[in-house]
């Protein structure tokens, strides 16, 4: 019988003093927590003490030093399984630099796959690609182009021994992170062992989640993206903690089984997007055990936080014993590494309604009042004090800092931001100012000592005169769509006065009925919340274009509508009703 990793580690607690990956391993490999890898329905199919991992790690990377030179990159199926921890720390061990890679049922198709690895195999100069056996066609298909050997993590088990380790220092290379690609094509975040090492320091230290000796993390977030490689992986490791871990896919089929390794394993630390506990309200059933009061941190990231979803989720949880103080919300991006700013313990969610018309017309967060009509009230929800060692400004576009509730460009300096994009001057001159700050392209305020997020600068509608947020119509119309509807995307063509603004909400019917009240509906909620005229085209399910990391890429999806490509649903329904009419 396979039993988990255990909770205490039998060591005193080191949490994120580590000057490499490899001197955190070595440390952990002493304790007795590790990884745990779980199915869909909470059965623990593998169990990885740290101890083990190191020693494969160690192993594979013997035998990695032998087909390649120091400073190589790897690309590295980022598949929720033992295999990709091995490897990614067998190359921290040989030299190499792993690049984690999205998997196919990510991206929306074969295609789709296939052409965002091209992408990255362009931008990524990779000396070979390792991924697990089922995954080798697609790949080796993807990059028939390139002149890139693709290996199963079996072919590489079978290599001979060729040389001695030669790990990594604390100046050197550690990951190449490619960005999702939700406002353009991918590229390759560098991260170092100094950037790495640092933040995982502010995340697990007293400005972040505070790390005790009893704390246990539970993850299933994809091990692509910097919520799931830094936040669940590496810096769980580098502090001696457990983690059990759920595939992403599974969770998607059984959300609930989330919750019940939380309850099974009394997990303290956990974080999704929004939309994963919205999720899990949907699918809950009250006919099942659940206890889920040892969850301290239940973090949010990766997308805007919406105070609404959260706030259903700790009701229907309460009585299971989640606690609403225990939500972490915080902000970051895969350039400072992944965490920025948190929110203090026990905080909860510090909600922030301001007047929407003042904000559109003047930049201006100042607070609803009573006289403020609902439709203009708009609630942000803050996401904490800047990490220890860091710092954060709200600038304007002529780079002058602003003070309190005044909106603009969040920028970033310390020790987690990266040096830039792998091949990519161009753009890393692009994402740092003139005195050297990271600009990251979210824009946002303070409220006191905390950030609020408002949105992506590149995302912003500007509608004659007012700064129209595209979130806001998408919520609104999700809020007053049945339960036929999926997601909504709204971009702006055009320019000037002259600009239209488009919204297409995904629909699961063809009743030309049923899609004519939805459009009824659903238009006049969108007039009233947002007092703009806005184009609603009702679309098939699967029409929006997701990224790697689950956020919706609007950019491609404008792209897509602009090239004609995109259905629309009540037209293709009405043409086909008059094909059969005129046929019979």
């Amino acid at each position: 019988m396979i039993l988990p990793t255990g909770t205490k580690s039998g060591k005193p607690l080191n949490p994120g003093r580590f000057d490499t990956l490899v001197s955190g391993l070595e440390y952990a490999a002493t304790c007795d927590t590790g990884f745990n890898y779980y199915t869909s329905k909470g059965e623990l199919k593998y169990s990885l003490p740290y101890k083990d991992l190191r020693e494969k790690a160690i192993l594979a990377a013997k035998k990695l030093v032998g087909i390649t030179e120091v400073g190589d990159r790897i690309g590295i199926a980022a598949v929720t399984s033992p295999e990709f921890a091995i490897f990614f720390f067998a190359c921290q061990y040989a030299g190499l630099v792993p690049a984690p890679l999205p998997l196919p049922v990510t991206l929306g198709g074969r295609g789709s796959y296939e052409r965002q690895l091209q992408r990255m195999a362009d931008t990524g100069d990779f000396t070979a690609l390792l991924t697990p056996a089922s995954m080798e066609n697609i790949m080796s298909s993807a990059l028939n182009d390139h002149d890139i050997p693709v290996m199963a993590f079996d072919d590489v088990d079978k290599l001979p021994i060729g040389g001695e380790l030669r790990p990594h220092g604390p100046d050197d290379l550690c990951y190449i992170q490619y960005s999702s690609g939700s406002s353009s094509s991918p590229k390759g975040i560098i991260g170092t062992q100094g950037t790495v090492t640092a933040n995982c320091l502010g995340i697990c230290g007293e400005g972040g989640l505070h790390i005790r000796e009893n704390d246990r993390c539970v993850s299933w977030l994809p091990l692509y993206h910097d919520m799931g490689l830094i936040g669940c992986m590496l810096a769980p490791l580098m502090s001696q903690l457990s983690v059990d871990f759920l595939d992403p896919s599974d969770f998607t089929r059984r959300p609930i089984t989330w919750l019940q390794l939380i309850h099974d394993n009394k997990g303290t630390l956990s974080y999704s997007p929004t939309f994963g506990y919205e999720l899990c309200v949907r699918r809950w059933r009250k006919d099942r055990e659940l206890d889920l009061s040892s969850w301290r941190g239940a973090g949010i990231g990766a997308d805007m936080v919406q105070a609404e979803q959260l706030k259903a989720f700790a009701e229907t949880f309460s009585e299971y014993g989640f606690e609403e103080t225990a939500f972490t919300p915080s902000y970051g991006l895969a350039e400072i590494t992944l965490a920025a700013t948190f929110t203090p313990e026990g905080q909860g969610l510090l909600c922030d309604t301001i007047d929407m018309d003042r904000y559109e017309r003047t930049g201006e967060a100042v607070p609803a009042s009573e006289m403020t009509l609902e439709e203009h009230k708009r609630t942000f929800v803050a996401c904490g004090r800047i990490l220890p060692k860091h710092q954060l400004e709200i600038r304007n576009f002529e780079d002058e800092v602003m003070g309190q509730r005044r909106v603009g460009r969040i920028c970033l300096k310390g020790p987690s931001i990266t040096p830039g994009y792998f091949h990519n001057v161009l753009a890393t001159q692009a994402a740092f100012t003139e005195d050297g700050w990271l600009d990251t392209g979210d824009l946002g305020y303070w409220l006191g000592d905390q950030l609020v997020v408002t949105g992506r600068f590149k995302d912003l509608i500007l509608w004659h005169g007012r700064n129209i947020w595209p979130q806001d119509i998408e919520w609104a119309a999700q809020a007053a769509a049945t339960s036929r509807c999926g997601r909504a995307c709204s971009f702006a063509i055009g320019s000037g006065d002259e600009k239209d603004i488009i919204l297409l909400l995904e629909c699961r019917t063809r009743d030309e009925k049923l899609l004519e009240e939805i459009h009824t509906v659903v238009s006049s909620a969108i007039r009233l919340e947002i007092g703009a005229p806005v184009k609603l085209i009702l679309v098939p399910r699967s029409t929006m274009i997701i990224t790697s990391s689950g956020k919706l890429s609007r950019a491609r999806v404008r792209e897509k509508f602009l090239e004609g490509n995109i259905i629309d649903l009540q037209n293709e329904v009405a043409l086909q009703i008059v094909d059969k009419n005129t046929r019979a």
